[in-house]
């Protein structure tokens, strides 16, 4: 994925802390504004990696994501959609998620690891509904509709998209692919 974006905020009123944060792509690092340049670095490469941790332990595995996939097929799609594979990967960086009918697997983008879970849960779904309807038409959005955060998901994804100055998606309102 690369290294991301460092801003580094410097306070007079902080003394001895040092925080950081994801703001999109980009990571924030708020330090005291008496810090050396040497120890900036310092700090900016420990918080960097601690927040690579952290959000390694938030993220699931394949395992917990396809768990996750037949979990939300049988809440909101009456079981219907079952996918022989759910997984992470890293070559989607024009679509959230992709679905293959015929051998009935899932992937999804690893930039959705660290967004909220709603978000992800949104983009499963839509890939579930592949696995019933294979296109975008009505009898699709029906499908994608029983999640009742969908709407919502689809305004995330799509602020995130501008706010990255990401390629905007196709004009049918399909968000994900």
């Amino acid at each position: 994925m690369g290294d991301p974006e460092i801003e580094v905020r410097r306070s007079k009123r902080r003394r001895r802390t040092v925080s950081a944060y994801r703001d999109g792509e980009k990571v924030v690092v708020l330090i005291p504004a008496s810090m050396t340049r040497a120890q900036e670095a310092e700090w900016v490469e420990t918080m960097v990696a601690r927040l690579d941790r952290q959000e390694k332990r938030k993220r699931p595995s394949d395992a917990q994501l396809s768990k996750r996939a037949e979990d939300l097929s049988a809440r909101y799609l009456g079981g219907l959609a079952r996918p022989d594979s759910v997984r992470w990967v890293e070559n989607q960086n024009a679509r959230w998620g992709s679905c293959t009918p015929g051998d009935r697997s899932i992937r999804l983008s690893t930039r959705l690891q660290g967004m909220p879970a709603w978000v992800v849960d949104y983009v499963l779904i839509h890939e579930l509904a592949h696995l019933i309807e294979h296109g975008h038409d009505e009898k699709f959005w029906g499908w994608v509709a029983h999640y009742p955060k969908a709407e919502r998901a689809q305004g995330f994804l799509l602020g995130y998209s501008a706010a990255a100055q990401m390629e905007p998606p196709p004009s049918s309102g399909d968000v994900v692919e």
